[in-house]
């Protein structure tokens, strides 16, 4: 059975669905990250096991095999090496030097990555948003925001998602990391971004990244969106596709996480407009109010 060597650091938020656990040590001197990946099991969502489902187990791993991103503009990943056993997969990367870029070169990196030449592969999520709303219509939809000052709003665009993904779909379809947060895209090299955690890997509606960024970035919606598009390539998508696809990625995208946080404080004591500032929901509804603008703009379609 696999197990991490006793003098390995954990790190934290290492584990998840099928992610044992995330560390740090050091080869030869050179400090590394190692990451922990489980085979699915029989009683795993089926998920896990579709490549080209945003849950497949082993994205990352088979990204970094076949060195999809070791070369693309924008974005790129480091040095990594994949060891596989019959349990599941071991990935080994360099460790990455926080840069604490900013918003705005985020943003562009994503725009210039959108124009990468990314080679087809069974393994990509091309579905990713609409996987990940079928995994919450599968739980309910958004019962606990039905309870909040933006029930109207959430049940309109909840009973709309099919016509808005169909929408996105029209779009001219880009690479995309998709789960493009500062602590995903922390190291820098040159004008590039240099990324981890590519298990999201795939493409999607032009301005889909941008849309998700914003949720979590310091900066205004607007000069992200200047940002994005002076990196992306002259002639692949107008700014008005741009907005489509960043509105709807960061609408439904905030409406799910805000739904998840408050669906684990709601059982509890208390009335629930009194568990807004727990500090398990706050942030979320944060990103939430940043995106009112946009769901105005949604129900206008």
């Amino acid at each position: 059975m696999w197990q991490p060597e006793p003098d390995w650091v954990a790190l934290p938020g290492g584990t998840g669905t099928v992610t044992v656990g995330l560390w740090r040590t050091a080869l030869g001197g050179r400090p590394v990250v190692v990451k922990r990946l489980r085979a699915p099991e029989p009683d795993d969502p089926p998920g896990l096991a579709d490549p080209g489902h945003v849950g497949y187990w082993r994205r990352e791993a088979d990204v970094l095999l076949a060195g999809l991103t070791a070369t693309t503009p924008g974005l790129r990943a480091t040095t990594a090496a994949v060891e596989e056993d019959a349990e599941g997969v071991t990935i080994v990367r360099d460790w990455v030097e926080e840069s604490a870029s900013s918003g705005l070169f985020l943003a562009l990196s994503l725009g210039r990555f959108a124009g990468a030449d990314l080679p087809g592969a069974p393994f990509l999520a091309d579905h990713l948003l609409a996987d990940r709303l079928a995994r919450t219509a599968r739980r309910g939809g958004w019962p606990t925001l039905a309870r909040t000052a933006v029930a109207d709003v959430a049940d309109h665009l909840w009973s709309r998602r099919v016509v808005l993904l169909g929408l996105i779909d029209t779009l001219p379809q880009v690479p995309q990391h998709g789960d493009p947060t500062a602590a995903n895209l922390p190291g820098r090299d040159g004008d590039d971004v240099v990324a981890i955690d590519w298990g999201t890997l795939g493409r999607g509606p032009v301005g889909g990244d941008l849309g998700y960024l914003s949720l979590s970035s310091r900066e205004e919606f607007e000069p992200l969106l200047d940002a994005y598009l002076l990196g992306l390539p002259d002639g692949l998508a107008d700014t008005e596709q741009v907005l489509l696809g960043a509105r709807v990625v960061a609408v439904y995208t905030a409406l799910s996480r805000a739904e998840w946080a408050l669906a684990r404080v709601a059982g509890g004591e208390g009335a629930l407009a009194g568990k807004y500032r727990h500090p398990a929901v706050a942030p979320y509804l944060r990103a939430l109010q940043r995106t009112f603008v946009h769901m105005e703009a949604l129900l206008a379609r």
